[in-house]
């Protein structure tokens, strides 16, 4: 599942996502797409394929997903299982 499959699902919505952390640990997330609420200004300096930034609504701060871990997703009450 790439990114745009992703946004198609979620779309403005919250969602949960399930993957692995660079350390070996799995994490549970609680997350949203397209906030801009917070932005600070600038630019990324990185724009990778498997890499989706998205706005932690529990730490209330932009995080970002490797998609190659993604294991789960959990979306307007449908969950896809992508390992």
């Amino acid at each position: 599942m790439n990114k745009q499959e992703i946004r198609k699902m979620v779309g403005n919505q919250f969602f949960s996502a399930v993957f692995v952390k660079r350390n070996g640990e799995v994490r549970t997330m609680l997350c949203r797409l397209g906030v801009k609420k917070h932005l600070k200004g600038g630019t990324k300096k990185y724009d990778y394929d498997h890499l989706m930034t998205v706005y932690d609504v529990k730490k209330k701060d932009y995080r970002t997903i490797n998609m190659d871990t993604l294991i789960q997703l959990k979306a307007n009450g449908k969950v896809v299982r992508l390992k």
